[in-house]
């Protein structure tokens, strides 16, 4: 069947693909837009497991100061080829990742990357949380309800810990990063991995003294 440039155009603008991968998504679909969008959907995800395994070398290591210089972040995206380094969508990504990463203070890439001690400590910190709330309104939840909350409560803390699971800020559809990751790889062609970063906030981790007036009064006071 016929297919319009005006179709070709609409289904590019949805999913980003190239002009031709769009014209045969239609003509396979008989002109049906849900279903090429789909077909293009399903494609781009056997793209990117093509490329799972692939060695991804090349790259950028990007700076971002954000606020006046108080918050930093150096990151580290590689892809492939130089060729994709210099890509302006490419380096696009990169720039947009390092502000989220200033604005959301992931602490890992990935989930594997959280430790079990760190797991554990929030676990603690979670357990000691709902047993103050327990002392103060007087009702003890029984332990299963405790272990599902808890679990709960584990789950979200980790959506907010790993950069790969946050919702990326500069997507207006809600997508994750590992998902934004994942349709740039099946656009671009070639395997994306961000694989590290580090996030510094101005004085951070320095405890700063706290000056009790009326203590240094009563000091002066007593050593006159």
């Amino acid at each position: 069947m016929s297919i319009s440039m005006t179709q070709v155009k609409s289904l590019r603008q949805r999913t980003g693909a190239g002009i031709m991968d769009c014209k045969k998504a239609l003509q396979d679909t008989e002109g049906d837009e849900e279903k090429a969008v789909e077909l293009i959907q399903q494609k781009g995800l056997a793209k990117v497991a093509k490329k799972a395994g692939a060695i991804a070398a090349d790259g950028l290591i990007h700076s971002y100061i954000h606020a006046g210089g108080r918050i930093g972040v150096l990151l580290e995206v590689n892809c492939q080829t130089d060729f994709v380094a210099r890509n302006e969508e490419f380096k696009a990504f990169v720039d947009e990742l390092a502000m989220h990463i200033a604005s959301e203070a992931p602490t890992v890439v990935r989930e594997d990357e959280l430790s079990d001690a760190d797991i554990e400590t929030q676990k603690r910190i979670f357990e000691g949380q709902l047993a103050e709330e327990a002392k103060e309104s007087g009702k003890e939840k029984p332990a299963a309800a405790i272990e599902k909350i808890i679990e709960g409560k584990l789950a979200k803390w980790k959506k907010g810990t790993v950069l790969l699971d946050q919702l990326f800020i500069m997507s207006e559809d809600k997508k994750t990063i590992g998902t934004v990751t994942d349709e740039l790889t099946a656009k671009i062609g070639e395997k994306i991995s961000i694989r590290r970063f580090v996030r510094y906030e101005l004085g951070e981790g320095i405890e700063k003294k706290k000056n009790d007036l009326a203590a240094e009064v009563a000091e002066t006071l007593k050593d006159a």
